[in-house]
């Protein structure tokens, strides 16, 4: 029998039993962006975001900036992807800014620190793969 993980209900969402974990995780990127911008999180701050797939080794999340929205400098304890769905944002590393609009990603090792700041209100695909290496 295939394990299936769901997403607790939440104040902001108070549906909950969303599916991110399946042998299949169908994902409807269009409906989330919609459903992100409805939520009073978009509407009162500069950015929200959602959980759409998350197992042991892989989490992909959705975010959502507004203009001039920043991430501060963070890392992840994994590869990350980052793919832009609408929008453009820089990407920053400690000494090189990477301008990126619709249809680019990158991919960054672990632990590296870097910040992002949205040039217009975008929409992003980020995954994490967690590659088990304890540093």
């Amino acid at each position: 029998m295939e394990e299936v993980r769901s997403m607790d209900a939440t104040p902001q969402r108070p549906e909950g039993g969303r599916v991110v974990d399946a042998a299949l995780t169908q994902i409807d990127l269009k409906r989330f962006i919609d459903d992100l911008k409805e939520e009073s999180t978009w509407k009162e701050s500069d950015r929200n975001s959602i959980t759409v797939h998350k197992s042991d080794n892989f989490v992909m999340v959705l975010i959502g900036l507004h203009e001039n929205a920043e991430l501060k400098p963070h890392n992840a304890k994994g590869i990350l992807s980052l793919q832009v769905l609408k929008g453009t944002i820089d990407f920053i590393l400690e000494d090189k800014k990477v301008e990126m609009e619709k249809g680019n990603v990158v991919v960054l090792h672990e632990n590296i620190f870097h910040s992002i700041k949205g040039r217009e209100e975008s929409f992003l695909l980020l995954s994490i793969a967690n590659t088990g290496d304890e540093k």
